[in-house]
């Protein structure tokens, strides 16, 4: 019984116990496993269906594919067997139904918000409540009573994971839903290039002000895979792992540059799905494997501290 479907150490977890099996003479061996993740412990109010984790993914600017992260995030832990919800909490720039490939919500019942479903992942965004292109004009109080009603009045059901895709910044959205919803704890991610791991080492501050936990940083976009195998530093190198280091926290990994990414968001096939091959999809899943294990770790030592290392 593992903690999460996602756990990282599953093959070696089962190669151990059919070796030790064999070694008794066995001339077969069947391994059944299956998974419970555990509750994070935090009470969440105003969501009337138990959501076990809720983990936000955060930058502190914009163009630094933190949406396609959530994205990818939310259908690896799904592929993997668990039940995963995905809140798309940019308010003023709803991107994910596109990107999830999920464009029009269910019908409400009984006065609740049905979430829309693809990939295998439950989707609840403000681009279903407001016309395609319409902008949003709103001021912080109507900012938090929309992510309030996401949180309320959305027939998410019983959830493992809820992911929330943040919008860029230090405002009102984090704020209010730290607010709002007790996080299991947030991924910070950034571009390895100066700018932006400035930016990001705002937003880490913030939620550590919160008293948020950090999961952890991924450096996203760091480097591209040139025809020749040659590898191209396009934004700088090794930001990402020295902004983790300096702050002491996870670096959760390097997701490279590849084509197919935005091909995959614009066509809402994410690349998880359309190319799970590829480098790019690789590391997402190593992502979802360590973010998952990070959480269940510290869901069952009682603690807010997340562990630098789970070897």
């Amino acid at each position: 019984m593992l903690t999460t479907p996602a756990c990282p150490l599953k093959g070696k977890i089962e190669k151990d116990a059919r070796d030790a099996v064999l070694a008794t003479g066995a001339g077969k061996v069947n391994i059944k496993m299956d998974s419970d993740v555990p509750h994070d412990g935090r009470n969440r109010g105003i969501v009337t269906t138990p959501i076990r984790n809720a983990i936000a993914v955060a930058s502190g600017k914009g163009g630094v594919g933190k949406s396609t992260v959530s994205v990818n995030l939310a259908v690896a832990l799904a592929q993997s067997g668990a039940r995963v919800g995905l809140m798309d909490a940019d308010i003023y720039g709803p991107n994910l139904p596109t990107m999830l490939g999920a464009p029009r919500m269910p019908t409400p019942k009984e006065n609740r918000l049905m979430p829309a479903e693809a990939h295998g992942v439950k989707l609840m965004s403000m681009g279903y409540l407001v016309k395609p292109g319409q902008p949003l004009i709103w001021r912080g109080p109507m900012l938090n009573s929309a992510i309030r009603q996401f949180l309320s009045d959305v027939e998410w059901g019983e959830l493992d994971y809820l992911i929330i895709d943040l919008p860029p910044g230090t405002g009102d959205a984090p704020l209010s839903l730290a607010q709002a919803l007790p996080l299991s704890g947030v991924v910070i991610v950034t571009l390895p290039q100066q700018v932006s791991l400035e930016d990001a080492s705002r937003g880490l501050e913030m939620f550590r002000t919160l008293n948020v936990p950090i999961l952890g940083v991924i450096e996203n976009m760091s480097y591209l895979t040139l025809p020749d195998g040659t590898k191209m530093d396009v934004f700088g190198q090794g930001g990402g792992e020295a902004m983790a280091n300096h702050y002491e926290v996870p670096f959760l990994g390097a997701i490279p540059m590849n084509p197919s990414v935005r091909i995959g968001g614009d066509n809402g096939t994410p690349i998880v799905v359309s190319q799970p091959e590829s480098d790019a999809a690789k590391a997402m899943l190593v992502l979802a494997e360590t973010v998952a294990a990070r959480v269940s770790i510290a869901a069952l030592s009682g603690s807010n501290e997340i562990p630098i290392s789970i070897e």
